[in-house]
């Protein structure tokens, strides 16, 4: 079963924002953690907003007292086990359980830590993958880029324009699926598999890149081994799907397409 790529992730700021990132400037760093500034002073930026990476499900929403370093921290799954740490916040805006969109806003910036623990005000964020600590911290990745570090001065494109897809694989096929492949449609979107271990269902959706908010020529397709072929196919403005079936101990193909792009699978994912 292979993970999913990771998620399109924008600077967890709001558009048009510039931030200073240092992966290097604290020793309680393990890997390829990032703290952002922006201001001249070291109390500049407390209260700035801080904005969601990419969509996702809060998994947790607290001050995390003297369990570690990292204050209010609120932790986002963006599936595939994919998640996002935003630390140290001066408040938090948002409950663990909750679905948050791209450039929403999380909290806000602060420095609350352990006690003891005097920091001044920064936004501490990680990316990461899977569950062994620190060997799951990812190089982050904004708008395509892949941050240059150990330091550099970026501007946000976060909800710029409407220029992210609101809509996720998951939030499309809905709660108990997780992503267990993607295929990119060149530029133009990407298809996603999942799975829902509790029902035995497999679901396929297509996400669109482009074009976005503008009905054009989207699909996606799920057939399970032996059965009919089901295919959601239109023109749609954000994601053709979901399309659902119960493939429990069966190989199935998949795909989809956006425009002239496409791609399908051949029978796989057996079981």
């Amino acid at each position: 079963m292979t993970t999913l790529a990771a998620p399109s992730f924008q600077l967890p700021f709001p558009c048009g924002q510039s931030w200073t990132g240092n992966s290097s400037g604290s020793s309680a760093h393990q890997s390829y953690e990032i703290d952002f500034n922006r201001g001249s002073t070291a109390n500049a930026d407390l209260g700035d907003t801080v904005s969601a990476a990419a969509a996702g499900t809060v998994v947790i929403s607290a001050h995390q007292g003297s369990t570690n370093g990292y204050g209010n921290l609120v932790k986002i799954d963006h599936g595939g086990g994919w998640t996002s740490y935003y630390a140290h916040l001066n408040s938090r805006s948002v409950a663990a359980g909750a679905s948050v969109k791209q450039g929403q806003k999380l909290g806000t910036l602060g420095n609350t830590s352990k006690p003891g623990n005097n920091i001044s005000p920064h936004l501490h964020f990680e990316v990461r993958q899977g569950t062994s600590y620190p060997a799951n911290i990812r190089k982050a990745v904004f708008n395509g880029v892949t941050f240059g570090y150990p330091n550099q001065t970026l501007t946000s494109k976060n909800s710029c324009g409407g220029a992210t897809n609101p809509h996720t694989a998951a939030s499309v096929c809905g709660s108990g699926y997780k992503v267990v492949d993607s295929a990119a449609l060149g530029t133009a979107g990407t298809a996603y598999l999942l799975y829902n271990s509790a029902n035995g269902n497999n679901c396929v959706a297509t996400i669109k890149k482009t074009s976005l908010g503008k009905a054009t020529a989207t699909s996606a397709y799920l057939e399970v081994q032996g059965k009919t072929r089901a295919t959601d196919s239109g023109n749609f403005a954000y994601y053709a799907g979901p399309v659902r079936a119960a493939a429990a101990g069966k190989c199935v193909k998949w795909g989809g397409k956006v425009g002239t792009s496409a791609y399908n699978s051949p029978f796989e994912h057996c079981g």
